[in-house]
């Protein structure tokens, strides 16, 4: 006699040792942001996390930011430089890392 139960939770067992969990997409070209000159001059370090899409050709579809301190610094060079990252073809999907900004 089967055993429905049983049954279920070894296909889920099977599903996951199938299909592991993804990481995220690796860059082959990654660029390194430009420190900002006003921040170099103040002295300021800080840092900015950015999750970003990756389209099936390896190309930075979209970038966001997630988290940065202090605001309103780092953003844009961290934005910019993300969006030329490169990733091999048939890489696509989501990615998160966070870029430190120190002198």
């Amino acid at each position: 006699m089967r055993h429905p139960v049983l049954l279920a939770a070894a296909t889920a067992l099977a599903l996951l040792v199938i299909t592991p969990a993804q990481a995220d997409p690796k860059p082959i070209k990654r660029v390194d942001p430009v420190y900002p000159a006003e921040a170099a001059r103040a002295g300021t370090s800080g840092f900015v996390e950015v999750e970003y899409t990756v389209d099936a050709s390896g190309k930075v579809a979209s970038v966001s930011v997630l988290n940065a301190k202090p605001a309103r610094t780092f953003e844009s060079a961290a934005v910019k430089a993300v969006k030329q990252w490169q990733f091999a073809a048939g890489a696509a999907g989501r990615g998160k890392t966070r870029l430190d900004f120190t002198l």
